[in-house]
Parts: structure tokens; C-alpha cells; sequence
């Protein structure tokens, strides 16, 4: 009978296979992580593992799920290791990753989430929960005070379910115990993710009790963070091959791309491991390196899935091996992406880009285009609706984002052009649908009916008729030729 992957077989595992370095019984944990899933296992938790590598054994990760007990069934009989699968053309890398010492399920433990979360030794929550777990209007940047998470959350304050439920929660208990604030570090794709959530999270503070909302403003951190590295969702496929390789069951492994990225703003007052020594960026200022992922990264990410999806391609690789679609998003870089972005320190976007559309290429990954589809509400706003506004602001054409929009719409209508179902995983999945369903297939009915929706567009940029008309236009052609000819005609001159 084949093991399963724990720390009575480390020892045992193909000397190929990178393993901890350290004893984990001497960790101490210093960070708690509020959504333990696959990208955040491959990126933090990664460079965490480098510095109690190297000495430094304070920073033991707490890993929470705010909902499914997934992560914690699988890793918990692990001792909450797992591998990370590096895969390239060239080939695959394995590291089991010992940097997550305990594992928490938010709705099954929540006082000993809390407990956690107000530990002396607790320095650094983290987060990665998606931009949905963040209860707010994308549109704004502000809290949704009517989502329903919320509304619980201010009726049992002691009880919070939601993510800047806990955070509030933790930093009241802290305060009236005397212990210092953590400090909070996003790592999602926020615009200026530091300084929305510690908005939003004063917000919720703050209709608890205003004294609370004034601690959190002026006393508690909120560094901004980019977090850069292509992870896609574990297969069976992936288990067995991992498997295989160490001759071990991993139940849940993690598979990434070679290159990773993090620049993280210099401010924690509570203290921080030395990332920086192991490839972390730390600065004073993250937003050029935010703009240029978020619109050059994402942006392009998000028209891959909506116009891959609608083409037939299952995954980004097969997306970028279609030569007109390769070629709009060439085209989607070079017209609109790239002159919205002013370069980081040192960055040239070209450069930049040419790397990514290699990265995207990379046929080792199967990184889906549904997946990446998921969530269009709440991804739309900063990865596209954002550079285009500035474009407009600047009188510059914005038909290859208009486009990508209105792939999305095309996407949200619910039928793909062979009439099969799309299935739809969105916050706003009941609004839109019940929108799309309305309006039919008709570009001029459905375009302004999703414009309308204001938690997406804000009305200065869904009124705009050189964005408005655009959009509609090109919602037209793809419903009337079809995403493939509306590719093929993207190439060259504007077709109606």
C-alpha cells in the first residue's frame, strides 16, 4: 500500500524531490492566512518556506478556509504538507512545502480561528479570498453594506463569517486585550489592494463602533502587495502524476509555472519575515508594478478566457496557439494595455509583455479558460474598465478592450454558439442571467441592459458613447459572425 505524503515519509522521498530543511516541531507561527487555496500555497507559502529554511522559525503559516473544509481534509493527515510541481516546456521540479504548521475551517472552528488570529505570536494576517471575499462594490472600492455576509456580520459582530468580519473582530478583541494590532496583507488582485481593504475593513469597524473604525484607519497596516505567478487548478491527472514522482499520495498538490513575483510595500510595524532574500520585491510605492500586472497580466488574462472560452479552447496555452487570437491580444498589448500603464522602475513593457504571451504559451500548464472566466463582475472593473477610462480620458481608441467586454457579455448571456449552456459562477450569476434572459440575443438590447449594471460599470464610462458604442458594436458581430470570424476581422480593419 503506497503512503500518503506526511512527516514520517519525508526522509523516504526521491532525492530529486526538494524537501524542508528545518524542524517544523521549532515553528512557531506568525501568520495567519485567511483563504488557504492553490494560489497561495505556491506563491506566499513559498517564500515563507525559504526563510524558515534559512534560520528564522517565527513565521509558521496558519491556514484558514472562510467556507469549504476541502484544503484542511486534505492536508491535515499530511501534517499539512504538500508538493509544488514546477512545470515548463523543460520539464517538472518538486518541493514539498512545510510552511503551513495548522489548519483552521472558519464556520467548523470559529472562536479557535479568532483565538488565532488574537495569538501574541500572530504578526501578519494575510489573505488571498478571491475580490468576491472582500464584500464590497468593485465600482467603488467601498463595503457592500448590503451583502448579505455583511448584514450578518453586523448583527453578531462576536460571530462574523465574513473576511473583514474577522479581521474586525480580531483587531477589537486584540485592542481591548491591550496586544498590539497585525498587520494585514492582501494579496489579491485589488486595485491598490492595501488601501481598499483597510478602507473597506474601517468601514465595517466603523459601523460597529466608530471608535473601532478610527483605530483601525490610523493604527493598523495595510501594505499593498503584487502578487504575480500563472496557477492552475489541481486535476486528478496532476495527483497521479505527483504521486508517481514521490512515491507517496499528496491528496493535494499544487502545480505553477516557473516564474513568481511579489512586491510587497515596505510597512509592518509588527515586524515581517525577510522575503526580500528570497526573491520578494519590498518598496515604497507598489502601484506601477499593480497597474502593469493587473491591465497587462490580468487584463489580457480575462480576454484570453472570455474569447477562448467562446472559440473552443479549453485552456490559455491552446488560446495563445489560435494565431488570431495570439494576435489580438499582441494587438490588445501594443494599441490600449501597454500606453494605459507607466512603467515601474526599470521595466520595459514590451519586454514585459513578450514575456507573458510566452508565459501563456506554456504547454506544460493547463491553466482553463473557465476558470479564469469566474468572477468576471468583480474582475472587470480593474483589469479593463480601469484603462479604458484613462484611454478615453486621453482621447485614445478602446476597440480591442471594448471587445474583450463584450466576449464577456457574450459570455454571461448563457448559451455558447452550438446553443449549450455556459455555466456561470459570479456573485451577480442571478442578476445577470435574469438580464441576459430578458434581452435575448439582441447586441442592442443586452449591451445596455449590462451597462446598466452599476456595480460593474461606473456611468460616466457605460454612458460614453465612444465606449458605449464600441462595446455594442462588438457585441453584434460576435453574436451575428461568431467569435472566430470577429477574430479573424480584429486583425485588420474595423468591421460592422
Amino acid at each position: 500500500m503506497v503512503e500518503r505524503l506526511s512527516e514520517s515519509v519525508l526522509g523516504r522521498l526521491p532525492a530529486c524531490v526538494e524537501r524542508p530543511a528545518y524542524d517544523r516541531r521549532a515553528v512557531r507561527t506568525g501568520i495567519v492566512h485567511l483563504g488557504i487555496g492553490a494560489f497561495h500555497r505556491a506563491h506566499q507559502a513559498v517564500y515563507t518556506d525559504a526563510v524558515l529554511t534559512v534560520g528564522d522559525q517565527r513565521w509558521g503559516i496558519c491556514g484558514a478556509s472562510l467556507r469549504s473544509p476541502s484544503t484542511r481534509d486534505a492536508l491535515g493527515p499530511q501534517d499539512g504538507l504538500y508538493t509544488l510541481a514546477v512545470r515548463s516546456g523543460e520539464g517538472e521540479r518538486l518541493r514539498v512545502v512545510g510552511a503551513v504548521r495548522e489548519l483552521l475551517v472558519a464556520p467548523e472552528q470559529p472562536e479557535a480561528l479568532l483565538a488565532r488570529l488574537c495569538a501574541a505570536d500572530t504578526r501578519i494576517v494575510s489573505l488571498t479570498v478571491t475580490e468576491k471575499g472582500y464584500c464590497h462594490d468593485p465600482a467603488t472600492g467601498n463595503l457592500d453594506e448590503n451583502h448579505p455576509d455583511i448584514r450578518h456580520d453586523l448583527a453578531a459582530g462576536s460571530e462574523p463569517r465574513s473576511a473583514p468580519g474577522l479581521l474586525v473582530e480580531a483587531l477589537r478583541r486584540r485592542r481591548a486585550a491591550g496586544l498590539a494590532p497585525f498587520t494585514v496583507l492582501c494579496c489579491d488582485n485589488l486595485p491598490e489592494n492595501g488601501a481598499t481593504v483597510g478602507r473597506i475593513v474601517a468601514q465595517l469597524a466603523g459601523l460597529r463602533d466608530p471608535a473601532l473604525g478610527r483605530f483601525v484607519r490610523e493604527e493598523v497596516a495595510f501594505p499593498c502587495t503584487m502578487v504575480d505567478r500563472i496557477v492552475p487548478a489541481t486535476t486528478d491527472a496532476d495527483r497521479a502524476a505527483v504521486g508517481a514522482a514521490l512515491g507517496a499520495v499528496d491528496t493535494w498538490p499544487v502545480v505553477a509555472e516557473p516564474f513568481s513575483q511579489w512586491v510587497i510595500e515596505d510597512r509592518f510595524p509588527a515586524g515581517r519575515p525577510s522575503w526580500e532574500e528570497h526573491g520578494a520585491m519590498l518598496v515604497e510605492d507598489v502601484r506601477p508594478f499593480e497597474h502593469m500586472k493587473l491591465r497587462c497580466l490580468n487584463g489580457a488574462h480575462s480576454s484570453i478566457a472570455y474569447l477562448g472560452f467562446l472559440a473552443g479552447h479549453e485552456t490559455v496555452a491552446d488560446a495563445m496557439a489560435d494565431a488570431d487570437l495570439a494576435r489580438f491580444i499582441g494587438q490588445l498589448w501594443a494599441d490600449e494595455l501597454v500606453p494605459s500603464v507607466p512603467p515601474p522602475p526599470g521595466v520595459d513593457l514590451a519586454d514585459y509583455t513578450a514575456a507573458l504571451a510566452q508565459r501563456f504559451a506554456n504547454p506544460a500548464l493547463r491553466h482553463r479558460t473557465a476558470q479564469i472566466a469566474m468572477d468576471g463582475s468583480q474582475k472587470l472593473p480593474q483589469r479593463l474598465l480601469a484603462p479604458a477610462r484613462d484611454l478615453l480620458a486621453e482621447g485614445r481608441q478602446v476597440r480591442h478592450i471594448a471587445l474583450a467586454v463584450a466576449a464577456w457579455m457574450r459570455f454571461v448571456s448563457g448559451r455558447d454558439e452550438a446553443g449549450r449552456p455556459i455555466e456561470l459562477s459570479d456573485p451577480l450569476a442571478g442578476r445577470l442571467r435574469a438580464i441576459a434572459e430578458e434581452a435575448g440575443p439582441a447586441a442592442g438590447r443586452l449591451a445596455p441592459a449590462l451597462l446598466a449594471v452599476r456595480e460593474v460599470f461606473e456611468p460616466a464610462l457605460a454612458d460614453d458613447p465612444r465606449f458605449r458604442d464600441e462595446v455594442t458594436a462588438a457585441l453584434c458581430r460576435l453574436f451575428g459572425q461568431g467569435v472566430r470570424r470577429t477574430l479573424a476581422g480584429a486583425g485588420g480593419a474595423h468591421v460592422d
